[in-house]
C-alpha cells in the first residue's frame, strides 16, 4: 500500500486516540530501521546521528542505541541544542547520551577507518514544505558533503529531510541524498515520485503492525518480501525438472554472443527446469562452445521453429541484431506460450509493428528501458508527453491487454490492466551497466516457465535482480566492478533472502 504523508499522520492520529503509544511506536520503528541497516551493513562500523528536534530525532536515537549495543561507535551532531529536544527525543538522549559523543570537529570522520553509515533524523513526514533554511540546510549540505567525499552510507528515517512532503517532486535547494530510506509502516507517495530517487535511494519499510489497517484504495504497491515469497512455487520432495518449466530462448546473433549467455544463465539460476538456446545454423559453434552445459543449444535454419517445440515461456530479442526481424514478428504474434520481450523484439516492434501487441495468443512482458520506452511511445498514441513512469506503464498495459509493462531503470515500474501497479527498490547503481536487462530477461522467463503470472513473475524476478546485486556488495563487491555476472553468482543468496523476509 502507497499512501500520502498526510494520510499516515492521520493513522497515527487515529492510533494514538485508541490508546496506542508513541513511545512504543518509535521502540518498533526503530527496531525496523535498524534491521535494515544491518541488512545493507552486517558488521559494526562508526554511525553519526544527525538530530533535528522532533521524533524523527527520537527515532535516530532508538536507533542509536540498538546501534551502540551492536557495537558500534556512535556520534551526535544535533542541528540545534539538545536543550530543545522534544519529550520522546529528550527521554532516549538521556538514555544514551553518557555513550554518545556530540562531534563538533568533523575532519577526523574523513580518516575514520571502516563503514560510516550517516543516520538522518533531522525531519519527517510533519516537516513544512517550505525549503530548508539556516542550520538546517547546512546540515544536509553537510551530511551530503560527508557523504561524496567520505562514500559515507547515508539512511534517512521515513523520507529524506528537505524532501517535500506535499510535492509530487522534490526541490533541490537543500535535501539529503541517502543511500537509503526506511520509511515506517506504508510507503509514501512522495518517494515514489520520478524525480526522487536520486534522493530517496534504496527504499525499504519498517512495519508498524499498529499502524498497517490505513484505510485507502490499493492502486500501486511497493514489492517487498512479504508479498512475493507466497508467488514462489514450493518444491515439494518429489518435484522434478518438466515441473520446473521448459524455457525457449531466442536471443543472440555473431557478434552478441554474450546477451544470449547471460540470459540462458540467468534461466538456470533462476530455476528453470530445461532450457533451450536457439541460434541460426551458422553461429550453431559459436555458441555451443561458450554456453552453460546445462543450456541445450539448437540450431535452426529458421526462427519458426522455435514454434514447433513445447515451452512454458519463451524469452526473444536480447542480442538478435534486425536481420530476422520478419520471422521474429511473427513468433511474436503466434506464440502459444507466455513471452518475455526484450531489447531487439522492442526495437523491431517500435518500428511501425506495435499494434501487433493487439493480436497476441499469448501475454507478453514487455521489460524496456528509458530509451527503448521512448521509441515504443513515440508519436505519442498511448502515451502523451510529460507522463511520469507510472502513467507510462499503465496506459500501456491498458493499450495492449494481455501485455505487463516492466519499465526498467532505478525504480523499476511494473504495470498490467486491473492489476495494482509495483515498484521494486532493490537494487544498486553499479547496475548501469549493459547486460543486466539479460540477466532479468532470462530469470522473469524461468519464472514465468513455473507458472508465476507475468505481472508476479516480473516482480520476483526484478526484486531478485536488485537484491543479488545488493549481496555481490556485501560479499566485497563495488559499484564501479559490479558486473551481471556477479548478479548470476549472487542469486542464489537472493533468494534465500525472499525465504528470511529480508527488507
Amino acid at each position: 500500500m502507497i499512501v500520502s504523508c498526510a494520510q499516515m499522520l492521520e493513522g497515527e492520529r487515529v492510533a494514538f486516540a485508541r490508546g496506542v503509544s508513541a513511545a512504543d511506536l518509535m521502540e518498533e520503528a526503530a527496531r525496523g530501521i535498524f534491521e535494515a541497516i544491518r541488512q545493507f551493513h552486517p558488521q559494526p562500523g562508526t554511525a553519526v546521528l544527525y538530530l533535528g528536534k522532533g521524533n524523527n530525532a527520537g527515532d535516530a536515537l532508538v536507533v542509536g542505541r540498538l546501534m551502540l549495543d551492536s557495537g558500534w561507535k556512535v556520534l551526535a551532531r544535533p542541528v540545534g541544542e539538545v536543550a530543545e529536544f522534544k519529550e520522546l527525543p529528550a527521554k532516549h538522549w538521556q538514555v544514551i547520551s553518557d555513550r554518545v559523543p556530540i562531534v563538533a570537529d568533523l575532519s577526523p570522520l574523513y580518516r575514520e577507518p571502516g563503514a560510516l553509515v550517516l543516520v538522518d533524523g533531522i525531519l519527517g513526514i510533519g516537516a513544512s514544505p517550505s525549503p530548508l533554511k539556516g542550520a538546517y540546510a547546512a546540515a544536509v549540505g553537510e551530511m551530503n558533503a560527508l557523504r561524496r567525499a567520505r562514500h559515507a552510507f547515508t539512511v534517512a528515517i521515513d523520507l529524506p529531510s528537505g524532501l517535500n512532503p506535499t510535492a509530487d517532486a522534490p526541490s533541490e535547494s537543500a535535501c539529503v541524498e541517502a543511500d537509503l530510506t526506511v520509511t515506517v509502516a506504508h510507503a509514501k507517495d512522495v518517494l515514489l515520485a520520478d524525480g526522487a530517487t536520486k534522493w530517496v535511494g534504496r527504499l525499504a519499510i519498517a512495519p508498524l503492525a499498529e499502524l498497517e489497517s490505513i484505510h485507502t484504495e490499493e492502486t500501486a504497491r511497493v514489492i517487498t518480501s512479504r508479498d512475493l515469497l507466497p508467488e514462489l512455487p514450493c518444491r515439494s520432495f518429489d518435484f522434478h525438472k518438466g515441473q520446473a518449466g521448459r524455457v525457449g530462448i531466442v536471443a543472440g546473433s555473431r557478434g552478441f554472443v554474450g546477451a544470449a549467455l547471460l540470459t540462458a544463465t540467468a534461466a538456470l539460476r533462476g530455476g528453470a527446469g530445461l532450457i533451450t538456446l536457439y541460434v541460426m545454423e551458422e553461429d550453431y559453434s559459436i555458441f555451443a562452445a561458450q554456453a552453460p552445459l546445462e543450456v541445450m543449444v539448437k540450431p535452426v535454419a529458421d526462427y519458426l521453429e522455435v514454434l514447433a517445440n513445447k515451452h512454458d515461456a519463451l524469452a526473444i530479442g536480447p542480442g538478435l541484431g534486425k536481420e530476422s526481424q520478419e520471422r521474429i514478428l511473427e513468433i511474436i504474434q503466434l506464440s502459444e506460450a507466455p513471452m518475455v520481450l526484450d531489447a531487439d523484439a522492442l526495437n523491431m516492434l517500435a518500428e511501425g509493428h506495435l499494434d501487433l501487441l493487439k493480436t497476441l495468443k499469448a501475454p507478453a512482458l514487455l521489460t524496456p528501458h528509458p530509451g527503448e520506452m521512448q521509441r515504443l511511445t513515440k508519436g505519442g498514441a498511448h502515451v502523451h508527453a510529460g507522463a511520469t513512469r507510472r502513467e507510462q506503464a499503465e496506459k500501456m498495459s491498458v493499450a495492449f491487454p494481455g501485455t505487463t509493462w516492466l519499465l526498467k531503470g532505478s525504480r523499476t515500474v511494473i504495470a498490467t490492466q486491473d492489476q495494482a501497479t509495483s515498484f521494486n527498490t532493490t537494487g544498486q547503481p553499479g547496475m548501469a551497466t549493459g547486460g543486466m536487462g539479460d540477466v532479468l530477461t532470462g530469470l522473469c522467463a524461468a519464472l514465468m516457465g513455473q507458472g508465476l503470472s507475468l505481472h508476479e513473475g516480473a516482480c520476483l524476478g526484478a526484486w531478485l535482480s536488485g537484491r543479488s546485486a545488493e549481496r555481490a556488495m556485501l560479499a566485497g563487491q563495488s559499484a564501479e566492478s559490479l558486473s551481471p555476472g556477479d548478479v548470476l553468482a549472487h542469486l542464489g543468496e537472493a533468494f534465500t533472502d525472499l525465504k528470511r523476509g529480508v527488507f
